[in-house]
């Protein structure tokens, strides 16, 4: 099978979650036998030189960077606040991507056209008129459903009216897309659902998967647990939920477990954390072996109030035999079961007697650990879930025929 993958930013090297889930399909596909071509977005907020990316994906692959400038334009930005059109994707569609594109599908017979993210679906035209392929959508998430969510915490009137606008539009154009591809690879079953419940359109959901023995586990505590928290923060579900934290659950916290530490790992931390000064925050930020980090640490702290998809971070810990500390929302799409191989701490109180109980009783953290560990091996495995995408694939062959009003 022939498969041409539409990424939103380079799967390659993976930094962050998106690129992270991008990248397991590629490597499952290519380790299950099958051809592989990767077009994807190069933007100054994430951009990686061709340089970086080994010369053996390449050739596997075919990795080909198109320069998209998706930095946000306060005119362009203010303009759209009397448009029906949708910010978030209007900023994706790129001339120079749409000429490469009909190039690549003119230049080859491809089976399967997936497009990751809701931000290549304006794609959808230019593929429908050069391929009979089959289009799948990987849906990393509701995509407005994030931005609904965002509205609600914010505090500040103007700011959450225009996050009001930009979840309405996006909510708006989403609502159409996913009607317009012949499948849906959701990776959560309950955004699988909401698709489901939409739209006429194939859904299955096919979650981020890890080859387990990548993850070496360890379950060993020396001393007190030690808590973490890695992510990218210019995600903004990550920068909230860290905010949430230290601002409102920390002096629960504190009070409860006095030499509580957290240290926070990730790309592109914001100024207001660096300034921080406080004891019970050690801002490590961006580490050079996300792996090694997590070894060194016992217990993931993942505070998200927002967001929609999977954690693929806590799924990382949990393959790492860590115990999970998170919100209802951070642990949505996880098979779980709470207090076995997930802790849920919905609120500060919640929060401060989960990390208590934690840390006054690290044996309970190893048993965790080995429980999440085991969730992975049993329905994360990617080998698996590969499996299942491409029986996917076979059965919305041969694609439906859409009619663009």
């Amino acid at each position: 099978m022939k498969v041409l993958i539409l990424c939103n930013k380079p799967p390659y090297p993976a930094f962050e979650g998106g690129p992270m889930a991008m990248n397991s399909i590629v490597t499952g596909l290519l380790e299950a036998g099958h051809e592989v071509k990767i077009l994807a977005v190069n933007s100054p907020k994430y951009n990686v030189s061709p340089d970086d990316i080994p010369e053996d994906y390449k050739q596997k692959t075919g990795i080909e960077l198109i320069d998209v400038d998706l930095r946000v334009k306060p005119f362009q930005a203010f303009k759209n606040l009397f448009s029906s059109k949708s910010y978030h994707v209007e900023r994706f569609i790129s001339k120079e991507f749409t000429n490469r594109l009909i190039e690549v599908l003119k230049a080859d017979i491809y089976d399967v056209v997936q497009l990751e993210t809701l931000f290549m679906t304006p794609y959808v035209e230019t593929i429908r008129k050069y391929t009979k392929a089959s289009i799948v959508l990987r849906a990393h998430n509701v995509e407005h459903l994030i931005w609904e969510r965002i509205a609600k915490g914010t505090r500040f009137f103007l700011k959450r009216a225009y996050i009001k606008h930009l979840a309405k539009t996006l909510k708006n154009y989403e609502m159409n897309a996913i009607s317009q591809v012949d499948g849906i690879a959701a990776i959560t079953r309950k955004d699988a659902a909401f698709f489901r419940k939409y739209c006429a359109t194939t859904t299955v959901d096919i979650p981020f998967g890890v080859n387990p023995e990548e993850f070496t586990p360890n379950y060993e505590i020396d001393g007190k647990p030690r808590f973490y928290h890695i992510g990218s923060m210019n995600w903004m579900p990550n920068e909230e939920g860290i905010r949430w934290f230290i601002d409102d659950c920390m002096e629960a916290v504190v009070e409860k477990t006095p030499d509580f530490v957290i240290h926070l790992a990730g790309r592109h931390m914001p100024e207001w954390l660096h300034e921080l000064k406080d004891p019970h925050v050690d801002v490590v930020g961006e580490v050079p072996n996300a792996k090694e980090f997590v070894a060194n640490h016992d217990v993931a702290i993942v505070p998200l109030l927002s967001g929609s998809g999977i954690r693929i971070k806590i799924i990382e810990s949990m393959a790492m035999g860590k115990t999970v500390i998170t919100t209802q929302i951070g642990a949505e799409g996880i098979l779980y079961d709470e207090d076995v191989n997930v802790i849920i701490a919905e609120n500060k109180a919640k929060m401060a007697e989960a990390i208590r109980r934690i840390n006054e009783n690290p044996a309970s953290a190893v048993e965790i650990g080995k429980a999440a560990r085991k969730l992975v091996e049993e329905v994360y495995d990617n080998r698996k879930l590969i499996e299942r995408l491409l029986m996917f694939y076979q059965q919305i062959k041969p694609a439906s025929k859409i009619t663009f009003i």
